[in-house]
Formats: structure tokens, C-alpha cells, sequence
């Protein structure tokens, strides 16, 4: 069976709760058999490290999110460090910069992406990276911290930015909007991505691809994510899908 690695979920939260072992189960069925689930703030990140201990395949990202920067205290980062240390921790995120809702003040976002920019380069760590409307800031922000890279994750940008982000190293990772009509920079860099860097994810349960648009997403749907830029790339779906999973295990420093 093909085998799919949805590099960007958060199957592990409550708005799975009431059918989270069916979805899990229609995973399997589907070929999703590997998967990392995303904290964003301290709650969620320690939920996500107990999540991905208990179910194979799965893996956890610990950080705090633009939205939730405005509740950061100093003691989160040695936690966070505590926390990095267990074996299926495996990323700092998501972390990053969002200028579009502004949730949380735009210093105050700044100050605690940098914060865990540096905590990711004391701990070697990848970083999974959210950024909306904020590429200038954000470029600079990555751009101090060379050594440090990892996923932009539910990229949105155009080709242009993308080879930004390319030059200083980190994987682009491509979610439901990819498979909108009205997606075509997007769809532009989702072809020239070369293909050792690039990932696909879901973001459930946000971001319902095509088909299946306008309904809870689930895991189970980055199959739709990888018939489309296959399709887009005119290579074959188990030829995307195995390179998409190769390109996790490498992004996330993942063994086999």
C-alpha cells in the first residue's frame, strides 16, 4: 500500500474528540501511517508530546503560536527544552509571526519567535515555521539564525518567496489550498518546489481540500493534497508519495 506522511496535523485536539479512533482508523485505511502533531501553546504542546507517545507513527512539535505569544512567560522555554528531550519530540513549533488576525502584539510575536529560534539552536532542533502576511519580518527573524531550519508549514506564498525560504534551507510543506481553482501562485510553486523539499500536510481540521472542502479535514485527506501536485507535476502518485515521505523523515531528522 501507498504509504503518506501528513507532516502537519492536530488530530490530537478536542475537536476530534467524539470520533478521534474512527478517524485514526480510516488513517490507516488510507495509507497515512505516519503523521506529527502540532502543539501551540503550553497545553496543547505537552498534549502533543503525550499524544505521539502513545500512538505509532506518530510525531510531536512543541512551541507556541503568533496567536498565543501574548501568554508567553521566560520559565516556558526551559519546559519546552524539558519537553524536547522526550523520543518522539521531534520539532519547535509552531512558531512564527500572523499580521493577518494580530491576536497577539506584533513585538510581543516577534520577541517570542526569536526566543524559540534560539531555543531550537541550543537544542538542534528544526523549527515548524506559521507566517501570515509577515514575510519581511519573518525572513529577517530566520535569516539571524542560519543554522536553524525546518518546515514552513501551509505555505501560501508565491514561487518568489518560496526560493527564499529554499536558500536558507527549510522544506515547504503544501495544504488543502493547493487543490483550490483559484490557487495559481500557489499551484506555481507547488511545480518548481524542487522535490527533495518539499512536504505535504493537512492542518486538520482546518483547510479542507477539494473535494472535500467545507467539512471538518482529517488526516486521512493529504491524499487529495499529493493527487494534486502529483497530477500538477505530471509524476506519479506513489512516486510523490514516496518522496514526500522520505522528505518528512529528513525535515523532522526522523530514523527509520
Amino acid at each position: 500500500m501507498m504509504a503518506l506522511f501528513d507532516s502537519h496535523c492536530h488530530v490530537d485536539e478536542p475537536k476530534f474528540d467524539d470520533d478521534r479512533e474512527d478517524v485514526l482508523t480510516r488513517m490507516a485505511e488510507a495509507g497515512v501511517t505516519r503523521y506529527a502533531v502540532i502543539g501551540s501553546d503550553m497545553a496543547t504542546s505537552r498534549h502533543s508530546a503525550d499524544f505521539a507517545a502513545a500512538h505509532p507513527g506518530c510525531y510531536a512539535a512543541i512551541g507556541i503560536h503568533p496567536h498565543e505569544a501574548k501568554g508567553f512567560v521566560e520559565d516556558d522555554l526551559q519546559r519546552l527544552a524539558d519537553w524536547s528531550k522526550e523520543e518522539k519530540v521531534v520539532a519547535i513549533g509552531e512558531i512564527g509571526l500572523d499580521y493577518y488576525y494580530d491576536l497577539s502584539p506584533r513585538e510581543t510575536q516577534m520577541t517570542v519567535c526569536e526566543a524559540q529560534m534560539e531555543l531550537a539552536w541550543e537544542l538542534s532542533l528544526p523549527v515548524v515555521i506559521h507566517e501570515r502576511e509577515a514575510h519581511e519580518d519573518g525572513l529577517r527573524i530566520i535569516s539571524d539564525f542560519p543554522d536553524v531550519t525546518g518546515v514552513f508549514h501551509c505555505f501560501s506564498g508565491s514561487w518568489e518567496i518560496a526560493k527564499e525560504y529554499l536558500k536558507l534551507g527549510y522544506f515547504i510543506s503544501f495544504a488543502g489550498p493547493v487543490t483550490f481553482k483559484k490557487a495559481p501562485k500557489l499551484q506555481e510553486a507547488a511545480v518548481n518546489v524542487p522535490l527533495d523539499r518539499i512536504l505535504i500536510e493537512t492542518d486538520s481540521p482546518y483547510l479542507s481540500p477539494e473535494p472535500v472542502r467545507g467539512r471538518r479535514n482529517e488526516p486521512t485527506n493529504v491524499r487529495y493534497v499529493a493527487e494534486k501536485i502529483a497530477a500538477l507535476r505530471e509524476i506519479p502518485l506513489e512516486a510523490f508519495a514516496q518522496i514526500t515521505m522520505q522528505n518528512a523523515l529528513n525535515a523532522y531528522s526522523i530514523k527509520e
